[in-house]
């Protein structure tokens, strides 16, 4: 099945809890969480991206424009998947999210990701 996705730690984030399951996210539907993000490698490009979103700049064609992620190609699209797809990390900062909220930028072994959660 091969070695989890996304994440290795994450940046505290002061309003979305502890980092556990349902920590004031939106429920987990079937075990699974459907997601996109946006991939950078630098905390800078990452919290200007964030801020353009909060501007009301659209995440899927930033996604298409910044991401070093194969996903940008659809937008950051992630699809759905299960707690064990991506590493624990990664799945506590989309468990956090309510559905159509963004994370601030979290760093994991991979980069800075800008997350959005769509179901």
């Amino acid at each position: 099945m091969g070695k989890p996705k996304y994440g290795k730690e994450t940046k505290k984030q002061t309003s979305q809890g502890s980092g556990k399951d349902k920590s004031g996210g939106a429920p987990i539907m079937g075990g699974k969480i459907k997601a996109s993000h946006i991939l950078v490698n630098k905390l800078s490009k990452a919290q200007e991206i964030y801020e353009d979103i909060q501007s009301g700049n659209n995440f899927q064609e930033l996604a298409r424009q910044h991401s070093e992620c194969s996903s940008k190609n659809k937008g950051g699209n992630l699809g759905e998947f299960p707690k064990g797809k991506m590493v624990s990390e990664f799945w506590n900062a989309c468990a956090q999210l309510k559905i159509g909220e963004v994370s601030q930028p979290v760093k994991t072994q991979f980069g800075y990701h800008i997350i959005k959660r769509t179901g």
